[in-house]
């Protein structure tokens, strides 16, 4: 279960961050193209995402030890990624794909914090 929490923070983070590593030379293009097959499938990232997050924090309030932030940023991709269908508005990041100014800028920051929380997630024992 934390794998799926670790791999929806990095995938939900890419989809996120995807408008700033476009800008990325070389591979930006690249990048661009495989995010936007990945499109698609955003909800259901977001779907694991908040519901992994949501069951760890629900675990550690109960139980402890305490909070971790993987648990709050996984909640964090899950509402992102699912703000459209939550909320019947449109995601600011499908407002205007070639530019990352203002909501689109913050969502791709919290997108690259939440690949390197998933990253760091990868690497931190669960025991």
């Amino acid at each position: 279960m934390a794998l799926l929490l670790d791999l929806a923070n990095i995938v939900g983070g890419f989809l996120l961050a995807v408008s700033v590593l476009r800008l990325l030379p070389r591979v930006g293009d690249d990048l661009g193209r495989l995010a936007g097959r990945a499109a698609p499938i955003a909800w259901v990232v977001g779907l694991v995402a908040l519901v992994t997050g949501g069951y760890y924090l629900i675990v550690h309030l109960i139980s402890g030890p305490r909070v971790f932030h993987f648990e709050v940023v996984g909640i964090g991709v899950g509402l992102a990624l699912l703000w459209g269908r939550l909320t019947g508005r449109p995601t600011p990041r499908d407002e205007r794909p070639d530019a990352a100014t203002g909501v689109r800028l913050l969502l791709a920051i919290f997108g690259l914090i939440a690949i390197v929380v998933g990253v760091q997630g990868l690497f931190t024992p669960d025991g």
